[in-house]
């Protein structure tokens, strides 16, 4: 089977750096931290939902994503139209084009995003889903919260949740 390839670059952000990636078919992943820090993740990751990949350095593919970032960090951007290459189960790309439509600035909880896909009582796993998106901040999953209106985990950490939900204008 010929190897498919992964081209990533590395960007700066307000919330530290980030592993941006994209395949032929679009953005499949953001990671927060270093390349260097995430490469075992990120392949094995990728050896599950691509089968034989090569991550290769190429920020002029992944120019348009970087440039949403950066505007969407400084203000000027609140939604994102970057194609997108979400793998996943079935359940979870459901959950992930969900979680898109949650508007800039506003939050739900699992039980919500469960609503939204005729899942209402799958609230765990809509929230197992929720922390296997593979592409935060872009499909927003920081926008969910507890249904007692708490912040509840983030792969980010709960700090890097409640920094994008202040950026975004949402009263914490």
């Amino acid at each position: 089977m010929p190897s498919t390839s992964i081209y990533y670059t590395e960007v700066s952000s307000p919330i530290g750096p980030l592993v941006v990636a994209a395949s032929d078919r679009g953005l499949c992943h953001i990671e927060f931290g270093r390349f260097s820090d995430n490469e075992a993740d990120l392949q094995k990751w990728s050896d599950r939902w691509f089968g034989t990949t090569e991550w290769e350095e190429s920020g002029s593919k992944l120019t348009e994503a970087q440039n949403q970032l950066e505007q969407y960090f400084d203000g000027s951007r609140s939604t994102f139209d970057v194609p997108l290459d979400l793998r996943g189960t079935p359940f979870q790309v459901k959950v992930w084009r969900a979680l898109t439509q949650v508007p800039y600035g506003q939050v739900c909880s699992y039980k919500d995003i469960g609503r939204a896909i005729q899942s209402e009582k799958a609230v765990r796993a809509v929230g197992g889903a929720n922390n296997k998106n593979p592409v935060p901040i872009i499909v927003p999953c920081h926008r969910v919260i507890g249904a007692d209106g708490s912040m509840v985990g983030y792969g980010g950490g709960l700090d890097v949740k409640t920094r994008l939900l202040r950026l975004e204008g949402y009263p914490i």
